[in-house]
């Protein structure tokens, strides 16, 4: 289970072309006997690589639709980013009744996990001595991102499950208080936009184990529900969940939830890595709150929708404006704090300490140093590593040779052809 990872490698489609090393945020990839290789100890299943690839090596896995008919009574669990992907007016109850002729017993919206979320995420911003700015855990790619690169804003993040886990939780409740259903009946599917989230249900944060049972991705249910859209009557049922919780799809949507703080919301993992760098270097001051969403234009964006992003929003905002307004969250529906908070601290991820000592750490760092003296600073990728400073470190991990680099490489060939041009001048004399 701790071993697991959803972005994968198919060998046989690699060219080694190291456009996948360049993009990684957390310098994950490494590429030698012309494959790349996933390091997976420090991949956060972003999926930026996936996005990169133009020769389609880079996957995610996730469970098949199939895997559905392990249980009795399937849930779908559709993420707010779903409904973003029909065009032509679709409504959300469209595709509702489309899930359940394909073999779902019912479904419950992520939205309304949002909902709840939403006032959680309030109750926390009033809260005078948590460290600012709070940091959104709803993106697991960016909790991650931040166990990986900074350790040293964990406490930032504000500790809420993410909104599936929540929906999920409430799921399973209403299944069994509705349907009759018995819990060991009761699979809870996830359609998820990205591969971080169906890692997060294999490897949970914050949390022991996951409520949602697998992750079928968005791609692969939108080619099933496009050819029954219009065969079947729609739900007619007053919608499930607020205007407000669909726009957590897009980016900007929780923070238009939450209400009124002195917040920022980025999206995009480069835009999210310059944001905490300057968070983690005091260099924004007054800041309350911080929505961070690793996937362009936030879920909309995921690397396992279908729709453009840019259209995606705007079919979510045509929705929302026909959306009735929701009575939200009923007093029944509410769950205990436990069930929406962690119930345990997120740790760092050491793969990439230098070494367990301090000691150790800093010879290390001071070989490092020397080493990039010595390479060229053109961070070319031509050695397997996406730049000069990450190969120094692999050198010194033992990964790589000096010798690796092309540029010291031919440096070497130069001295060492010099080295027999002197040594024949000299036995001619």
């Amino acid at each position: 289970m701790d071993s697991f990872y959803s972005v994968r490698l198919v060998e046989d489609k690699c060219r080694g072309c190291t456009a996948c090393l360049k993009r990684c945020p957390v310098e994950a990839i490494r590429v030698y006997d012309g494959k790349a290789h996933i390091l997976h100890e420090r991949c956060i299943d972003c999926g930026e690589c996936i996005r990169t690839c133009t020769s389609h090596a880079k996957i995610a896995l996730t469970d098949n639709l199939s895997d559905i008919h392990r249980f009795a009574f399937p849930v779908a669990l559709p993420a707010p980013t779903l409904y973003g992907q029909f065009r032509n007016s679709t409504m959300p109850g469209e595709v509702r009744a489309a899930l359940l002729r394909m073999g779902f017993s019912m479904v419950f919206d992520v939205a309304r996990g949002a909902d709840l979320l939403t006032k959680a995420v309030k109750a926390q911003l009033d809260l005078a001595d948590r460290p600012r700015p709070m940091i959104s855990s709803a993106c697991p790619a960016v909790t991650r991102l931040i166990q990986t690169r900074f350790p040293s804003l964990l406490d930032n993040l504000i500790p809420l499950r993410q909104p599936m886990e929540v929906a999920a939780q409430m799921a399973r409740r209403q299944a069994a208080q509705e349907y009759g259903a018995c819990p060991e009946d009761i699979g809870i599917f996830f359609i998820t936009p990205c591969p971080a989230k169906m890692t997060a249900i294999r490897k949970p944060l914050g949390h022991e184990t996951s409520q949602v049972d697998g992750a079928v991705s968005m791609m692969e249910v939108f080619s099933h529900i496009k050819p029954l859209l219009g065969n079947c009557p729609p739900d007619t049922g007053p919608s499930p969940f607020s205007r407000e919780g669909l726009c957590w799809a897009a980016s900007g949507g929780e923070i238009a939830a939450v209400g009124p703080h002195n917040s920022i919301s980025v999206d995009g993992i480069d835009q999210v890595i310059q944001v905490l760098e300057e968070v983690e270097n005091r260099s924004i001051d007054g800041l309350d709150y911080i929505e961070a969403l690793a996937c362009p234009g936030g879920c909309i964006g995921g690397p396992l929708v279908y729709e453009n992003a840019y259209l995606a929003r705007n079919t979510l905002e045509q929705i929302r404006a026909a959306l009735p307004e929701s009575p939200g969250i009923a007093p029944a529906e509410q769950l205990p704090a436990e069930a929406v908070y962690f119930d345990q601290p997120l740790q760092a991820n050491d793969s990439m300490k230098l070494h367990e000592s301090i000691q150790g750490a800093m010879e290390r760092l001071e070989e490092i140093n020397r080493l990039v003296e010595r390479l060229p600073g053109y961070d070319c990728g031509s050695c397997g590593s996406p730049t000069c400073r990450s190969f120094a470190e692999d050198i010194v991990r033992g990964l790589f040779n000096e010798t690796d680099c092309i540029y010291v490489l031919k440096d070497t060939l130069k001295g060492l052809a010099q080295t027999m041009v002197d040594l024949a001048k000299t036995r001619r004399e």
